[in-house]
């Protein structure tokens, strides 16, 4: 069998550029300049001295956490309604800098920062352009939910670095699927079995599992993903059996590929997710941990006690409901999510100085760039149209991860939602926005005049971006601004 017999099967896509050296230059200052806006002035703002928002919760109970040895030992009335390892990470940040602004919020801003490093690496990856890496990169820099939950103490950022983790050993798997079945095809033995090869283990496959753990022991919201890169990954595996010219490739996916992948991406997360209790598991004084003392057929106290436990977080978060007439000031739904048409305040101080006049405003909002996120509709419509009429299996990929995070919150309106949980999406929808960039601005080998026109259109929409951004900035930051700037921020009515 020749080399080129890897592409009619179909199994090789576009090679990868080969200015690796330089797209690692471009990442690492790319991702230096991200890490320097995160971290500017971290410790603003507070409320005096103590956190704000919903920091209230995960910086204290980080805090016990990290007096405790990981466990929290306060029922704390009834928040402790979420897993430990977010808190665990941000009580990280409070070992290194102390109970301050500086301290819970260090890693959430190191993890926003390591989400624009992989974010470039993904673009590249999917578009075989460092060109278009970058400008992901740049994007997710401007984009203002990320922004300032990477400078907030709250749990949503670190389940968007591990999902966007577990998306990139999902993409790494897919390669090494491809590769290991054109070796097969180059080799004469693919069909030596009518479903095709054993592929072996799939370490890729097996670190997108432990992300996905990871992702469950920060937020329960994690099992979203699981299920759609579940699915993702069978689809990919029998296309690329197909690809290769399996007699059998959907019973070949299901036969040699679907146990494994059970095992990988349910019963390696379920492991992971047991391990971070760990410190649960040592205490005697965890919230709830002797709920249990009797053991009931194999299953020992601790793990009734701990499902015992999650079943009181079920119940309240089934019983965070909307009253009606005491509906929280900026809760949403999810149908204004995608567009951001409910932002959130953070924090609101009407008594500052400092901004040339007698009454100043310093306010933090949670708002995503409207350059980037009021496309999103027709990002997710053109996504919809290259996944079915042109099977693109990139534009696919995307708007899976983009709506894993998105549709799940439509079974039940009747729940407390806030525009913070599309964090995890975020990202995304910079993919969703870089793919179509990358067809407006044309191959490398295009006529320098398409090429340029394409160029041009890029480049004024990126300048719109960073512009926007930097609009934003004072209210993403807590700056102290006039009241008629703050007026002039709020562009839409529904931001007020």
């Amino acid at each position: 069998m020749s080399p080129g017999a890897d592409r009619e099967t179909g199994l090789a896509g576009r090679p990868m550029p080969a200015d690796r050296v330089r797209s690692w230059v471009i990442t690492i200052v790319l991702t230096v300049v991200g890490g320097a806006v995160r971290l500017q002035n971290l410790g603003h703002p507070t409320h005096n001295g103590t956190p704000v928002f919903d920091e209230k919760y995960y910086a204290v109970q980080a805090w016990q956490m990290l007096r405790n040895g990981g466990y929290e030992d306060n029922p704390g009335y009834e928040f402790t309604v979420h897993p430990p390892l977010g808190k665990q990470l941000i009580a990280l940040g409070e070992w290194l800098f102390g109970y301050t602004g500086w301290g819970w919020r260090f890693v959430p801003a190191l993890l926003g920062t390591l989400m624009i490093l992989m974010i470039i690496r993904i673009a590249r990856r999917l578009t075989r352009s460092t060109l278009l890496g970058a400008i992901a990169g740049l994007l997710l820099i401007c984009d203002g939910v990320l922004h300032v939950m990477s400078r907030m103490a709250m749990l949503d950022i670190v389940l968007a670095f591990f999902v966007l983790a577990a998306f990139v050993f999902l993409l790494a798997d897919r390669d090494q699927v491809r590769d290991r079945l054109a070796v097969a095809v180059r080799e004469g033995w693919v069909n030596d079995s009518g479903r095709g090869p054993r592929l072996g283990f799939r370490w890729y496959r097996f670190l997108c599992g432990v992300s996905l753990g990871l992702a469950c022991a920060t937020k329960w919201s994690g099992l979203y993903w699981i299920a759609a890169f579940g699915l993702m990954m069978v689809v990919w595996d029998g296309s690329a059996r197909r690809a290769a010219g399996v007699r059998h490739p959907w019973s070949g996916a299901l036969r040699r590929d679907l146990v494994l992948g059970l095992w990988a991406l349910v019963v390696v997360p379920v492991l992971v997710y047991l391990g971070c209790w760990w410190a649960w598991f040592a205490s005697e004084t965890g919230v709830d941990r002797h709920l249990v003392d009797s053991w009931q057929f194999v299953f020992p106290p601790a793990l009734r006690s701990l499902w015992g436990y999650s079943a009181n977080v079920l119940d309240f978060h089934e019983h965070l409901v909307t009253t009606p007439g005491q509906q929280h000031q900026w809760e949403s739904k999810p149908w204004t999510w995608p567009m951001g048409l409910r932002p959130m305040l953070y924090h609101w101080d009407g008594t500052t100085t400092g901004c040339g006049e007698s009454s100043c405003v310093s306010a933090t909002m949670l708002i995503g760039t409207p350059a980037m996120w009021w496309p999103a509709l027709p990002m997710i419509g053109w996504s919809l149209w290259r996944m079915t009429a042109r099977l693109d299996w990139r534009y696919a990929a995307v708007l899976v991860a983009y709506l894993a995070g998105l549709l799940p919150w439509f079974v039940n309106l009747d729940r407390q939602m806030y525009f913070f949980y599309m964090t995890p999406t975020s990202a995304f929808l910079v993919l969703g926005l870089v793919l179509p960039l990358g067809q407006i601005l044309g191959k490398a080998c295009a006529g320098f005049e398409r090429r340029g026109t394409g160029l041009l259109v890029v480049s004024l929409y990126v300048g719109l971006v960073v512009a926007d951004f930097v609009w934003l900035w004072p209210i993403l930051n807590g700056d102290s601004i006039t009241h008629a700037r703050w007026d002039a921020e709020l562009w839409l009515p529904s931001w007020r």
